[in-house]
């Protein structure tokens, strides 16, 4: 049962850390790899809420609007000049991330910090005790998940943005504005990264490079769910179920390595990923 359990939150951990980079890579075809420093400052706003004794609750709002400001900026100086050459975009939004960094370490030091946890103790399931905090983030997952496909493929926004997707030449002679799309999409992404940092922070320690870690398995795992949020929510699943599995049964180290391998192996076999068929 604890197994089990392990899996669905490993599952719901990873699909909240990536759901901000498929969404940019999902419309835009860019790697944001921006999106470890935007997890990150997302953890440090959660951090800031603690050490003003705040409600622990207030670091979510607050890492949404953080990311959400930084988005914007980002996405008018950086990003939109870098459009038509991907690479660079890649290349841009990497060395973003390390100035980033360098930013929280001049703001906050290289000290480990810890946040205080929202939701405190353990809920019993099936005769066993868990962590309640933990437990939380299934749903948050699964309601992250609906929101996004509901956005993506039921609304205004989610037929423009498809649009967008499938031919931007098209698209911007049915009179839709891309640009606008590409905006709000990378803007919402930032937001999605930002909000996953604040997430995560009850579980681990936060620290200036604590992103990158994260960075590595949420490219492995958008490249192999191609670009659907079911998609990635099922491979967040199978990918977590192997990672708990490895880590519990040969060794943590392998189970770190996991999904970079497993991802190395599907790409192998599948090179376009799962969502195509």
């Amino acid at each position: 049962m604890v197994l089990a359990l392990d899996v669905l939150t490993t599952a719901a951990i990873l699909f909240i850390v990536t759901a901000g980079l498929m969404v940019i890579f999902g419309v835009m075809k860019i790697v944001n790899f921006a999106h470890g420093a935007l997890l990150t400052m997302g953890a440090y706003a959660s951090f800031v809420v603690t050490q003003l004794k705040l409600d622990p609750w207030v670091g979510l709002p607050l890492a949404l609007v953080v990311g959400v400001a930084v988005g914007m900026l980002v996405e008018q100086v950086i990003v939109r000049p870098l459009y038509k050459r991907p690479l660079d975009a890649i290349l841009a939004t990497w060395g973003l991330g390390i100035v980033i960094g360098q930013l929280i370490v001049m703001a906050f030091g290289r000290e480990v910090q810890f946040v205080e946890t929202p939701l405190k103790g353990a809920i019993s399931v099936a005769g066993i005790e868990y962590s309640a905090y933990r437990l939380l983030l299934v749903p948050i997952a699964a309601g992250l998940c609906l929101l996004l496909t509901a956005l993506l493929s039921g609304t205004r926004f989610g037929v423009k943005t498809r649009a967008v997707i499938m031919n931007e030449d098209l698209a911007r002679g049915l009179g839709i504005h891309s640009g606008r799309i590409r905006f709000i999409t990378f803007s919402l992404g930032a937001a999605l990264g930002s909000l996953a940092g604040a997430l995560m922070t009850p579980l681990s320690s936060v620290e200036p490079n604590m992103g990158l870690a994260y960075l590595i398995n949420a490219f492995m795992l958008v490249m192999v769910a191609g670009y659907s949020m079911v998609s990635l929510l099922a491979t967040c699943l199978v990918f977590g179920a192997c990672q708990v599995l490895v880590s519990t049964f040969v060794s943590p180290v392998l189970g770190g390595l996991t999904i970079a391998v497993l991802a190395a192996f599907t790409l192998r076999i599948r090179p376009q990923g799962f969502s195509h068929g």
